[in-house]
């Protein structure tokens, strides 16, 4: 099963190359064109991961896109892309799992994006496994009863 990839990006010419750097390596790729139609697609599809720019219609339209991804109940990863790398704290605290910073060479940006989604993957399958542990209710011993017959003795 190819891994699902929403692309976000105002420019034709980033969304095309990605596109089909992506694709020869064996992603399938959506793209939207602006925050508002990416948020429409993540409303009526399912993605692994959501990669969006920073800045398209308005300067804060990849956070939209990141905060429309993040409340997905697929829950995808999130990798913003952008040419004016941000601190580590500002997209973390945005809701991203990962900065790309353009222009990338392809094979590190494919490198990357696999990384991302087997660590991301690994992280919901944990969140699973700790919301089925909270589920299960301790077991409750029964009162034991008193046996009417007295205990055995060793002599």
């Amino acid at each position: 099963m190819k891994r699902r990839i929403l692309l976000v990006d105002d420019e034709v010419a980033v969304l095309l190359t990605l596109k089909a750097v992506l694709e020869i390596n064996g992603f399938a790729v959506e793209t939207a064109a602006s925050a508002r139609e990416a948020k429409q697609m993540l409303r009526h599809a399912e993605y692994h991961m959501v990669i969006t720019d920073m800045r398209m219609e308005s300067s804060d339209a990849g956070e939209d896109v990141i905060r429309a991804a993040r409340t997905a109940p697929y829950k995808p990863a999130i990798a913003l892309l952008t040419a004016f790398p941000q601190a580590e704290e500002d997209w973390r605290d945005m809701g991203a799992d990962e900065m790309l910073v353009k222009p990338m060479h392809t094979k590190m940006l494919v490198q990357q994006l696999e990384a991302l989604l087997v660590a991301h993957e690994d992280k919901k399958q944990k969140a699973l496994a700790v919301a089925a542990m909270a589920a299960k209710k301790p077991a409750t011993a029964k009162p034991g009863r008193a046996s009417s017959k007295p205990a055995a003795r060793t002599v």
